[in-house]
């Protein structure tokens, strides 16, 4: 059977709340982010009752099992915060939410969450193997629960939360191919060493690729030895002043066509593909935010509207491509970058469209429940 329609359901550990997802994946416009939108069907029992839904996003900036002494490497920020139950006011709902709330019941009740654009994206950065515990980075869970404000404490039992991405993809359009030339002269020594490179496009999509044109023309009397091309992932932990580190996640030396004497020139093209298979072992790599254990990849790139937007509890990562040409121990080094955008292209939406009022066309996938705690 081919279903038009996933749904998303999970339920509290006492059975009274059940939440329902059209999707768990918003998409991050840079203008502005879809809203998250789902209804929760509500036991009988709670008609007097108060049921309130929230959008946490958990910054977790150290390990869970150096948690001693009363230390919390962990912040919960409520970045949206709405009472469902009774609805206070009537707002316009979606055509999954109409078709729900048509077929589950008048206990059946829609919600409605904006996230701020400058929200952060969900990253996780990679463990040690053998670490046990959450992963650094940043995650998102819409929970709903019962209480009698916003602020209350909720109770486990009555309480029923599943776990969201925000996430960005490609842009539509390709930018401007990056190229750079880079020169250096030498202390008496005349001449210059000039070293260009070009990528063949500036976005690419993970697994792509990645073709680094270089040209290097030796007007100075040094000789270069060996070349050497890598990707680098740039990860900016905004929180911490010096949360900024660089990785490198695909890499080539060669002496192909080397030395390059004085007077000489070298054009060649390195090929490279950062990929996460290959960069298993190294802790701290950005992941792009997981929901379950299917395979992974690197984190995309950041894309941010102005550089003023980057929250401070988020993680912004960044690529470029860095060529060295090796000139001896008394010729030094010369090197150049480029950054370039590494991301998922859009998912088709095709087969996703709300044609009836059936529930038959609709396959509803059920997340694991917690099991009730003790009375």
């Amino acid at each position: 059977m081919v279903f038009n329609f996933r749904v998303y359901k999970k339920q509290s550990p006492n059975g009274k709340l059940t939440m329902y997802l059209g999707k768990r994946d918003f998409v991050d416009h840079i203008s502005g982010v879809e809203p998250i939108d789902g209804v929760v069907v509500v036991d009988g029992e709670y008609k007097d009752r108060k049921v309130f839904g929230q959008v946490i996003c958990s910054f977790r900036y150290g390990r869970e099992e150096d948690e001693v002494m009363g230390l919390n490497f962990q912040k919960d920020l409520f970045l949206a915060s709405t009472q469902i139950y009774p609805t206070p006011e009537k707002y316009d709902t979606n055509k999954l939410q109409d078709r729900l709330i048509r077929k589950l019941g008048d206990q059946c009740f829609p919600f409605k969450f904006t996230l701020p654009p400058n929200a952060p994206a969900s990253i996780t950065l990679q463990s040690n193997q053998g670490d046990e515990g959450q992963p650094c980075g940043v995650r998102y869970q819409v929970k709903i629960f019962v209480g009698e404000n916003e602020t209350d404490k909720s109770h486990k039992r009555s309480t029923v939360s599943m776990a969201i991405r925000k996430v960005q993809y490609a842009p539509s359009k390709q930018g401007r191919q990056p190229c750079t030339i880079v020169r250096k002269d030498f202390m008496m020594s005349p001449g210059e060493l000039e070293l260009e490179v070009t990528l063949d496009k500036q976005l690419y999509y993970h697994g792509d690729k990645i073709a680094i044109n270089i040209s290097t023309r030796n007007n100075s009397n040094k000789v270069v030895k060996k070349i050497k091309a890598m990707v680098q992932q740039g990860v900016d932990v905004v929180l911490f002043q010096n949360g900024q580190y660089r990785t490198t996640v695909a890499s080539l030396e060669t002496q192909e066509g080397c030395p390059i004497n004085p007077g000489s020139s070298l054009q060649k093209v390195i090929h490279l593909i950062p990929l996460l298979t290959n960069n298993k072992d190294r802790r701290g790599i950005a992941l792009d935010g997981q929901l379950s254990k299917q395979e992974n990849n690197l984190a995309s790139t950041t894309l941010l509207a102005s550089q003023d937007q980057r929250d401070a509890f988020g993680i912004v990562v960044s690529y470029a491509v860095k060529v060295k040409l090796y000139l001896g121990a008394l010729g030094g080094e010369l090197s150049a970058e480029l950054p370039f955008v590494l991301m998922n292209p859009k998912p088709s939406s095709k087969g996703k469209s709300v044609q009836d009022d059936s529930l038959a066309d609709i396959e509803v996938i059920r997340q694991d429940t917690v099991e009730p705690e003790a009375e």
